[in-house]
């Protein structure tokens, strides 16, 4: 199987604080395949609706996914994400609980987040995480080889990804078989209830 970028996507949170000990998070969005990170969206409080409004500006960018994976935390399991995919055609998968191996590329980018820049940093206010956070993400994706990648950074392993294959041969779908379950679809074609009255 041809290997492509927006084949998966993988989405988590990471946590912290700044300075006055007031916490945020971190939506980080990665595509499986590149390594890159796509979204580093750093925020006091995060929404079902502010994922969708950040994946809805990321598509508009690189097209719509084969896939999205995450777990099933509550903002991505909101009526907001449930909706926005069935509108979409979005397919969502979350993995097993207590499992986040099965969403091991965000984990594994989480993880080097958290050492080489969380846990090194003292933020003086949300704005100046926002842009050192935005700094290392640039960092990630445009300068630093990776192993797994043929000591390529992902913004180039992406672009020779893209010029290796022609339009008509890249793969619509998503992976050949589901990891984790398919999120619940609202059914649209359920008739409204009408109050009595």
């Amino acid at each position: 199987m041809l290997a492509l970028p927006n084949q998966r996507w993988s989405l988590d949170f990471v946590h912290d604080q700044i300075a006055t000990g007031r916490r945020f998070r971190v939506l980080n969005i990665v595509d499986d395949v590149t390594r890159e990170c796509l979204r580093a969206v750093p925020d006091t409080s995060i929404s079902g609706r502010r994922v969708v409004r950040e994946l809805t500006e990321l598509i508009a960018e690189r097209g719509k996914p084969g896939m999205i994976v995450s777990d099933n935390g509550t903002e991505l399991t909101s009526n907001a994400v449930l909706a926005w995919c069935g509108e979409i055609g979005a397919e969502w998968h979350y993995i097993a609980p207590g499992k986040p191996m099965q969403n091991g590329y965000v984990e594994s980018f989480n993880g080097r987040m958290r050492d080489e820049l969380l846990n090194e940093t003292l933020f003086r206010s949300l704005d100046h995480a926002r842009v050192v956070i935005a700094a290392w993400v640039a960092d990630y994706n445009h300068e630093r080889p990776h192993s797994a990648l043929g000591y390529e950074t992902p913004a180039a392993f992406a672009a020779e990804l893209h010029k290796q294959w022609p339009a008509p041969l890249r793969p619509t779908g998503s992976a050949p078989q589901a990891i984790a379950s398919p999120a619940p679809m609202r059914d649209n074609n359920r008739p409204a209830l009408i109050p009595a009255g």
